[in-house]
């Protein structure tokens, strides 16, 4: 009978920061931050709702949805996340449609925890960064005053 082991989310996550992950090669996929912009697959139900198709449509827009572009054999999962996201909207919905509709985030990625259990990290927009920083600082006009010219100078002992 089998014993232990590693298990799914059991213990310390590895921190790819750490000397050790990096002797290890473990290196997190970047996601671009501004989200997914290719051609969103078609939905694989027969039939659905028009609130089922802006779901699809607006998962396909995360930055998650460049790493399942690469994986149809996640599709389906995100169809199921489809239709537990308009159960749970539902009601009269159950506990377990939230229960399923959790799971789900968590294994495509749609949680911190399930982005980093797939090996993923949404990257960092330096340059907009950069860009909203500059924008925010406010512009204050030059103080014409004499009194804004002076420096503070420390005092020697008296």
């Amino acid at each position: 009978m089998a014993r232990g082991g590693a298990r799914n989310r059991s213990g310390q996550g590895a921190d790819p920061t750490s000397a050790r992950s990096d002797a290890r090669g473990y290196k997190l996929t970047a996601l671009p931050s501004e989200g997914f912009d290719g051609d969103v697959p078609p939905i694989p139900f027969d039939a659905y709702t028009g609130r089922e198709l802006a779901l699809w449509d607006d998962l396909w827009t995360t930055p998650q949805a460049c790493a399942w572009s690469m994986q149809s054999w996640r599709w389906d999962q995100v169809a199921d996340l489809v239709r537990m996201k308009v159960r749970s909207e539902a009601d009269d919905a159950s506990v377990g449609v939230y229960a399923a509709l959790r799971a789900l985030r968590a294994d495509l990625g749609l949680t911190p925890a399930g982005l980093k259990e797939n090996g993923w990290a949404i990257a960092v927009d330096a340059v907009a960064a950069k860009r909203d920083e500059h924008e925010e600082q406010p512009t204050t006009p030059a103080s014409t005053s004499s009194r804004g010219k002076l420096k503070v100078v420390a005092s020697r002992g008296a």
